[in-house]
């Protein structure tokens, strides 16, 4: 028994919109082009890279504060400070156990060793009035004029400090804000006796790089405190603005250095500063990354540096890609089996979306640093089977509406109706797990809900504008219409005695 065909509303213009696709496949692959993308970056586990351990420097008398809360605390600032940087599948852990506890960062590719300086950092952001300031000419001036108010050692220290020799240029991220120090300038020009500290970097609520078109392009950094702070850069401010040089300079010190020193002309109440210091773009985002994100709880000393070697790397992309490939030929060889024809729409449908991830990662690569790694390349081999369930759904449920009674070109129109509202709960219920997973997992795990999301967003756009619309355009060939044997849909494919007429 067949129902009778009622007109259904089509798509209309399944044309347009593989026209549309057409020119994203062809303006994503002039980026690609214009960018310089035209490798995909690989992660550590690939293609090797760089691994740094960071040793706790631990004062005397205050090993104490070599806690497994400090440890994991400092583990947590740096991986945000990774992150920061882009989708880089770096490793950040901690190792042993006690006072022995260290810090290991693995970072991907040839950027791993400014990766290692970034994080690296305490990061120790104080404000600090300067008592003296002098040019350290890379001598000793023992006959130096005492400056008042210093204690003789301070005077001695800075008398005898020598700007010039690396060791000095370090920085140490231990110094006391309630201290009065010494101190050199990050260039190795300078060198000041600063005041305690009256603003500390915790008093920071956002940080973020800049650059000034109208100074001759230089790029700061620019700082908004919170309340507390506000209060107390206002009163520091407002407190040296009639004093005589240099003590109307307010130095701003980073783990013992001084990245500026400028003069104070009038108070701040806002509670907004800028940092400036001749930085480059590079240095000015790196420096408002490791503010952005607090003061690490303890100071390190670099261990040794190792470059990993991508060997192994280059097995297991070998062996992933075989995976992702047998698993993909599967995939075609059912449908094929299977769906005849219509497994030919199956394969077309893999392989624009085959085609639109490996622009996006190239290009995702270029713009926000995504690395693939070995389990971003087992996301990308799941998504297979969730973009190949997107068809099968399809597919099954036109079969259905022919079993009805109804002709091709209605039931491609009322099986898309049905079958459209399951495709996108499946995807949707994929990538809110995928996003999930990135925003609470760490490491290996957030490679792969990426691709995973990735690939199933580019599931939903293929299927939308290029699967429906062509077997919109497929149905109006007499080889799918009259039900030929090898079209997928003759009466034994879909269980019916007889292929269904034209009303």
């Amino acid at each position: 028994m067949s129902t009778t065909n009622k007109p259904v509303k089509t798509a209309g213009r399944p044309l347009r919109s593989l026209a549309i696709l057409a020119l994203v496949l062809i303006a994503l692959t002039g980026l690609v082009f214009i960018q310089g993308a035209t490798a995909v970056r690989l992660g550590l586990d690939l293609r090797g890279g760089t691994s740094v351990t960071l040793q706790p420097r631990i004062a005397p008398g205050e090993s104490g504060k070599v806690t497994n809360e400090a440890i994991d605390q400092a583990v947590s600032i740096i991986r945000q400070r990774v992150n920061s940087l882009g989708v880089a599948e770096s490793e950040v852990a901690a190792q042993g156990s006690g006072t022995n506890r260290q810090i290991v960062i693995s970072v991907p590719g040839d950027t791993g060793r400014r990766v290692v300086e970034l994080v690296g950092q305490t990061a120790e952001l104080r404000f600090r009035q300067v008592l003296a300031s002098a040019t350290s000419t890379g001598k000793a001036d023992p006959n130096a004029t005492p400056v008042a108010g210093v204690s003789a050692d301070v005077n001695a220290k800075f008398a005898a400090l020598d700007c010039t020799k690396a060791e000095n240029l370090q920085g140490s991220g231990t110094d006391s804000p309630t201290d009065t120090i010494v101190g050199c300038d990050r260039a190795g020009q300078n060198k000041y006796i600063l005041a305690p500290a009256e603003v500390l970097g915790r008093q920071i609520s956002k940080a973020s790089a800049g650059i000034d078109t109208q100074g001759g392009s230089a790029w700061y950094v620019m700082l908004t405190f919170n309340g507390e702070g506000t209060k107390a850069f206002g009163a520091l401010t407002a407190r040296v603005t009639s004093l005589a040089t240099p003590l109307n300079q307010v130095a701003i010190v980073l783990d013992g250095l001084v990245v500026s020193a400028p003069r104070i002309t009038e108070a701040i109440p806002s509670g907004n500063a800028q940092i400036t210091g001749s930085f480059t773009q590079l240095e000015a985002q790196d420096l408002a990354n490791v503010l952005k994100y607090g003061a690490l709880p303890l100071a390190f000393d670099r261990g040794e540096v190792q470059q990993v070697s991508p060997t192994l790397g280059a097995d297991q992309l070998n062996a992933g890609l075989l995976a992702g490939g047998i698993g993909l030929g599967l995939v075609l060889l059912y449908s094929l089996l299977y769906y005849r024809g219509l497994g030919l729409v199956t394969v077309g449908s893999l392989m624009i979306a085959g085609s639109l991830v490996y622009l996006l990662f190239l290009l995702l690569g270029k713009w926000i640093g995504f690395t693939l790694t070995l389990a971003g390349i087992a996301g990308a081999i799941v998504a297979i089977g969730v973009t190949a369930d997107s068809f099968i759904v399809y597919f099954e449920r036109v079969r259905d509406e022919i079993r009805e009674g109804r002709t091709l070109r209605t039931a491609v129109e009322t099986g898309w109706s049905r079958a459209r509202r399951t495709i996108l709960v499946a995807d949707f219920v994929s990538i809110i797990a995928a996003v999930l997973l990135y925003f609470f997992a760490v490491g290996g795990v957030r490679g792969f809900a990426f691709t995973l999301g990735l690939t199933t967003l580019v599931d939903l756009i293929v299927v939308f504008v290029f699967t429906k619309p062509l077997l919109t355009i497929l149905a109006r060939f007499s080889f799918f219409s009259s039900g030929h044997r090898f079209s997928g849909l003759s009466a034994k494919s879909t269980g019916t005695l007889s292929a269904p007429k034209e009303a």
